[in-house]
């Protein structure tokens, strides 16, 4: 159940205005949309259950989900680079399987959707849409037939590269170290054939990781518009895997999304020297308790415990992922934005979006930054609809 409503004097364009329905309200009224949470990955390999409260271990579980007013969750399917031939499609099948079990756990909560027409009526039955999209084009194997066969299982879509180059698209991270694959960058034929082939199932291509030549390329090659499942922008900080103005803006020619980041690091260029000057200070406690098997959230949870008065400046604030959203709109337009948290797949996250219980604060500060209500729609999850939509095949079969 969502947090109850209040009436809250917003201010926008330096007036004041009474905001004729709570923030809450319109976060009700609102389709929500993340299109990248990692929390399958956690699931896997730490042991855990979305159905239990996962508070302090996860950024993700089922009642949080509600809690924050989820709609529609694109599970993210990942593996990283040491997941070669033989083992990446294997993985990610197996992904798959594990959200298709914890579905089939909680009918009432969650639900499979393989077309646009479906989600309407997984929210009307209150139940949160759940999707798969694939981050890391290694995943496929250099093999088409493994694409289509992702695609059936209701994969949405690829994201070209991870960190890692694949034998037909380099990275941003390769692109930035001047490599990329077999000392080339961009996309090869195959790349393309892979760029098509999306087109055609109805997958959409997700440009976030990838290099700027593979992303040119990308844009060339594509006859859909394209999304960007998890990025920010570089203009406010300088990060390889944050997007230019002149790819923001091509994302808004070619009527695609992009959907903003959550990650500290990708939002505050100061954030990494803050958060590497307090793990300095505090290193051998963190040896420490490493040793006791304490590691991820529940270590940096021990010591933000410890030590509230340093760690309060370090995380930056909500303003800063609505400054990234103003960039993206200035440029692109406001058709052109939403919102991809990283949830469980990043270490940091502003302050007040700890979780994915706290998505309503984000309606709260673009109402107060002076966003009209049918604007904040589109950003919250109504430009992905649309996006999705226009990818689909003319005639899809209903699952």
């Amino acid at each position: 159940m969502k947090v109850s409503a209040s009436l809250l004097a917003c201010t926008a364009l330096g007036f004041l205005f009474s905001c004729t329905s709570s923030y809450q309200s319109l976060h009700q009224k609102a389709i929500l949309v993340d299109t990248h949470n990692d929390v399958l990955s956690q699931v896997i390999m730490e042991g855990q259950s979305v159905e239990q409260d996962l508070t302090g271990k996860a950024h993700t579980d089922l009642a949080r989900m509600k809690q924050g007013g989820m709609d529609v969750q694109v599970f993210a399917v990942f593996s990283d680079e040491t997941y070669g031939p033989g083992r990446a499609f294997k993985f990610a099948n197996q992904q798959i399987d594990t959200l298709e079990a914890i579905v089939k756990r909680n009918p009432d909560q969650l639900q499979l959707v393989y077309t646009p027409s479906q989600i309407p009526a997984a929210i009307k039955a209150k139940k949160i849409a759940a999707l798969t999209g694939v981050e890391g084009g290694h995943m496929i194997e250099d093999n088409l037939d493994n694409l289509n066969l992702l695609y059936n299982r209701g994969v949405r879509y690829l994201t070209l590269t991870w960190n890692n180059s694949t034998s037909w698209a380099s990275s941003a991270a390769d692109e930035t170290k001047g490599t990329g694959f077999n000392g080339k960058k961009g996309l090869n034929e195959f790349g393309k054939q892979v760029v098509r082939r999306m087109n055609e199932l109805g997958m959409l291509v997700d440009l976030s990781h990838v290099g700027e030549q593979t992303f040119w390329d990308a844009l060339a090659t594509t006859t859909k518009p394209v999304l960007v499942s998890h990025s920010c922008a570089a203009a406010l900080s300088p990060h390889p895997r944050n997007l230019t103005d002149d790819q923001i803006k091509a994302i808004g020619k070619n009527g695609g999304v992009i959907h903003l980041n959550f990650f500290s690091e990708f939002l505050d260029p100061g954030y990494s020297q803050r958060i590497n000057a307090f793990m300095a200070a505090h290193s051998q406690e963190i040896k420490d308790l490493q040793a006791k098997g304490v590691n991820g959230m529940a270590l940096k949870n021990a010591l933000y415990q410890k030590y509230p008065q340093e760690t309060k400046s370090i995380e930056p604030p909500i303003s800063l992922l609505i400054d990234h959203i103003d960039h993206v709109v200035k440029l692109a337009g406001i058709d052109h934005v939403g919102l991809g948290s990283d949830y469980d797949g990043i270490g940091s996250a502003p302050l007040g979006l700890e979780d994915v219980s706290t998505y309503p604060l984000i309606t709260k500060a673009l109402l107060e930054r002076g966003y009209k209500k049918k604007d904040i729609m589109k950003i919250l999850g109504g430009n992905f609809l649309r996006v999705l939509e226009a990818n689909a095949p003319a005639a899809v079969a209903k699952k």
